[in-house]
C-alpha cells in the first residue's frame, strides 16, 4: 500500500469510506447468494413443491464441500498474489495461480469419483427421505457432473478480485446468476423438466460464470486481462513449492466452509431423526431448514459484506495506531449490523409465513398445515437471536482485520462448533424436535457473551495515538558495493555483530531504521511494524501473518529493503532481507547461530532473564522468525542453502566480525 493510499484510509471520513468499500462487497455477496436461493424459489412454486425444496436442501452441504476446496485454493492464491505484488515477484505468482487451477481440477475430479458411487448413502446421510431421495439424486447427478467448472469459477473469481479487477469478478457472478434466474422458469415451468430443469439452469449459470472468468485469465477482452501475472501453459504444471504458502493462507477459508458442512450435517441428521418421531415427518423439517438457511444467507451476507469491505480501512488504521478511528469504525459497523439484525428479526417474528410463502405452497405434503406451522416455529425460534448471530460473525471478521486471529477463531468457533453442535444433540433429548430449534438462540446467547467480553477487552487494551509524531528518517549516504544481510538466532549476538561489521567497513547499518522507513512508506505505526515477526503465539504465526494489516506492513517493509539496497553498500539485519534481495547482485547472505549455552547466557545478560525464561524466549523468538521467513519466502529459515556464509558466534563477537569481514574482502 502506498503512502498516499494510507493517508486516504487514515484521514477520509469514516462513513464515506464505508460506502465506497462496503457497497461493492455487499452486492458481490448478494449476487453469490442468488445461486443458493433462486432454485428453491422456483422449485417450491412448481409441482415439485416442498419435496423438491427438501431435495435441494440435502444437496446444499455437498455444494459447500466443493466450495470449501475452491475457496481454499482461490482465497489462498489471492492472498499470496497480493504478497507477490508487494515483492514484485511475478515468477511465483503465476506458478501459484497456475498450480491452484490444476489442483482445483484434480480436487473436483476426486470429489466426483468419491461422491458418485456413494450418492444415495451420502444424500440419505444429509437427510434425504424415501420421498425426496429420487429428486435429490436427479438434481445431484447433474450438479456433480459440472463440479470442475463450478469450483474453477469460484477459485478464479477470488484471484480476479486480488488482481485488482473486482468489477470483472462481479460481472462473472452476475452473468451466471442472471442466466440461472432466466433459465429456471423456462426449464421448470416451460419445458416441464422439474428437478432436471432446475439443475440444468444452475450448471449453465455456473458455466457462464466460468467462461467469463476464463476470458479474463486468457486476456481475450482487451480492457480486462491479468495485471500482475501472466499464465502460460507451464504455469499449470504443479509447483508445490510456490503453491504451499497459498495453501496455508487459504486454510482458514476451508475451515470456515467445512464448519458449515459439519453444522448442516448434524442439523439434518437430528431433524431427520426427531422429525420422524413427530407429526411433521422427515421432509417438512428438512425443507423448512433448507429455506431458512437460504434466507439467513442473504441476511448474513449483507453483514459480512459490510465488515469485509471495511477490512482494509480497519487494518490500515490499526497498523497506523489511529485507534480512535478503529473504535469509530467498530461502532458504525456494529450499528449497521444491529440494524440489519433487528429488521430481520421483526420480519421473521411478525411475518414468517410470508417469508416461507415465497418458496411456494406445499402440494405434495400430506398435511400442509404442519408445513406452515413448522415454518413459523423455525423462523420465530431458530432465528430469534439473528441479531446476535450477525454481531458474532461481524466481530470475528473485525478481529481478523485488526490482526487478532486467536480472538477471531474463538468468536467464530464458540458459536458454531463449541455451542451449537452439542446443543443440537442434547436439547432434543428433552424437548424433542423443538429442542433443535432452541439450540440456535442458546448458542447465540452464549457466544454473544464471549464475543462481547473479547471486544471489551480489546477496546481497553488499545491506547490513543501518541500526540507527537516521530521525526522523519532518511536513507544514509552510501555508494555502490557489497550488501550484507544478516539473519540470526535469538541470543546469537547477530545484531551487535552486524553493527560492528558496518563500522569496520564504513557502510550504513540498518535495523530499527528499516521499521521507521517502512512506517513512513506506509503510514503504519513503527512499533507495529517492528513487532510483526514476534507478535503471535507459536501455533498462530501463519494465521497472524496472513491478516491484511500485517501483509500491508510486510509489503511496505519489503519496498524499503529494496530502496536501501538500491542506495548502495550496507548491512541489513533481519526481516528476511536475504530473500527480498534474492535477485540483487553483490549481496552476501549471512546466517549467525550459536550453541544453546552461549545463547542462554547472552539472553540472560542482555534481558535479565533467568535460565528457564531465557530458554522459553529463545524458542518462541526463533519459532516466530522461522514462521515469518516461511511466510515471506516459502523457504526454511536457517537452511544452509539459503546463505553464502554461516557463522557460529560462540567463537566470540569480535572473531565472528573478523570472519565475515575477511570473507567480504576475499570475494571482493
Amino acid at each position: 500500500m502506498t503512502k498516499e493510499n494510507g493517508n486516504f484510509l487514515g484521514t477520509e471520513k469514516i462513513s464515506k469510506l464505508m460506502i465506497k468499500f462496503s457497497i461493492p462487497c455487499v452486492l458481490s455477496l448478494l449476487v453469490s447468494a442468488l445461486y443458493n436461493i433462486v432454485d428453491q424459489i422456483f422449485i417450491g412454486n412448481s409441482e415439485l413443491s416442498a419435496l423438491g425444496n427438501a431435495a435441494t436442501g440435502v444437496v446444499f452441504p455437498i455444494f459447500i464441500i466443493a466450495q470449501a476446496f475452491a475457496w481454499c485454493f482461490g482465497d489462498g492464491c489471492a492472498a499470496y498474489l497480493n504478497i507477490c505484488q508487494g515483492r514484485n515477484d511475478s515468477q511465483n505468482a503465476h506458478k501459484a495461480v497456475g498450480t491452484g487451477i490444476t489442483i482445483t481440477v484434480i480436487a473436483a475430479v476426486i470429489l466426483m469419483a468419491v461422491f458418485y458411487p456413494l450418492k444415495t448413502q451420502l444424500l440419505s446421510l444429509f437427510g434425504a427421505s424415501e420421498n425426496s431421495i429420487g429428486y435429490a439424486v436427479e438434481y445431484f447427478n447433474i450438479i456433480l457432473a459440472f463440479f470442475p467448472l463450478f469450483m474453477l469459477s469460484n477459485m478464479m473469481n477470488a484471484v480476479i478480485r486480488a488482481d485488482g479487477t473486482p468489477a470483472w469478478s462481479m460481472a462473472s457472478m452476475l452473468a451466471g446468476a442472471i442466466a440461472n434466474i432466466i433459465l429456471d422458469p423456462v426449464f421448470i415451468f416451460g419445458a416441464k423438466w422439474g428437478m432436471k430443469g432446475a439443475a440444468l439452469a444452475t450448471v449453465i449459470g455456473q458455466t457462464i460464470s466460468f467462461i467469463v472468468s476464463l476470458i479474463y485469465f486468457l486476456g481475450a477482452a482487451p480492457a480486462f486481462r491479468t495485471k500482475t501475472f501472466k499464465l502460460k501453459f507451464k504455469s499449470l504444471i504443479p509447483s508445490f513449492k510456490s503453491f504451499a504458502p497459498a495453501l496455508q493462507l487459504g486454510a482458514s477459508s476451508f475451515i470456515t466452509q467445512m464448519t458449515i458442512v459439519i453444522i448442516s450435517l448434524v442439523c439434518n441428521i437430528m431433524l431427520a431423526k426427531y422429525g420422524a418421531m413427530s407429526k411433521y415427518g422427515v421432509d417438512i423439517p428438512i425443507a423448512i431448514i433448507g429455506i431458512e438457511s437460504k434466507v439467513f444467507t442473504v441476511v448474513i451476507n449483507i453483514v459480512v459484506g459490510i465488515v469485509l469491505g471495511c477490512q482494509p480501512i480497519i487494518s490500515y488504521n490499526m497498523g497506523a495506531k489511529r485507534f480512535d478511528r478503529v473504535k469509530e469504525l467498530y461502532r458504525k459497523i456494529l450499528f449497521c449490523t444491529i440494524a440489519i439484525g433487528l429488521l430481520s428479526t421483526v420480519l421473521f417474528e411478525i411475518a414468517p409465513q410470508a417469508v416461507v410463502g415465497m418458496f411456494g405452497t406445499p402440494t405434495n405434503i400430506a398435511n400442509p398445515a404442519d408445513y406452515w406451522e413448522f415454518g413459523n416455529l423455525t423462523f420465530r425460534i431458530f432465528l430469534s437471536l439473528v441479531t446476535f448471530t450477525c454481531t458474532i460473525k461481524m466481530t470475528s471478521i473485525f478481529f481478523q482485520a485488526v490482526g487478532k486471529p486467536i480472538s477471531a477463531v474463538v468468536a467464530s468457533m464458540i458459536r458454531d462448533i463449541i455451542c451449537f453442535v452439542p446443543l443440537i444433540i442434547i436439547l432434543p433429548m428433552s424437548f424433542e424436535i423443538q429442542g433443535i430449534l432452541y439450540a440456535a438462540p442458546c448458542a447465540d446467547f452464549i457466544a454473544m457473551i464471549v464475543a462481547a467480553a473479547l471486544t471489551v477487552r480489546f477496546m481497553r487494551t488499545i491506547k490513543k495515538m501518541p500526540a507527537e509524531e516521530e521525526s522523519a528518517v532518511a536513507l544514509k549516504p552510501s555508494k555502490k558495493g557489497v550488501i550484507i544481510t544478516i539473519a540470526r538466532e535469538h541470543g546469537s549476538s547477530g545484531k551487535q555483530i552486524g553493527k560492528l561489521i558496518a563500522e569496520k567497513l564504513g557502510i550504513p547499518f540498518y535495523y530499527k531504521e528499516m521499521t521507521a522507513l517502512a512506517a513512513q512508506e506506509s503510514g503504519l505505526d513503527k512499533e507495529f511494524i517492528s513487532e510483526i515477526n514476534t507478535n503471535s503465539p507459536d501455533i498462530f504465526h501463519q494465521l497472524y501473518l496472513s491478516t491484511e494489516v500485517v501483509q500491508q506492513a510486510i509489503t511496505a517493509q519489503d519496498k524499503v529493503i529494496r530502496k536501501i539496497a538500491d542506495n548502495g553498500s550496507c548491512v541489513i539485519v533481519g526481516r528476511a532481507a536475504d530473500y527480498v534481495l534474492r535477485n540483487y547482485e553483490d549481496v552476501v547472505r549471512v546466517f549467525i547461530y550459536a550453541d544453546e549455552d552461549y545463547k542462554i547466557s547472552r539472553v540472560m545478560e542482555v534481558y535479565g532473564d533467568d535460565i528457564k525464561h531465557a530458554k522459553e524466549n529463545i524458542s518462541r523468538s526463533d519459532a516466530a522468525r522461522a514462521s515469518y521467513y516461511k511466510n515471506i519466502s516459502g523457504l526454511d529459515w536457517g537452511d544452509r542453502h539459503n546463505y553464502e556464509l554461516l557463522v557460529d558466534s560462540s567463537v566470540g563477537v569480535e572473531k565472528s566480525v573478523d570472519i565475515i569481514c575477511d570473507y567480504i574482502t576475499h570475494i571482493g
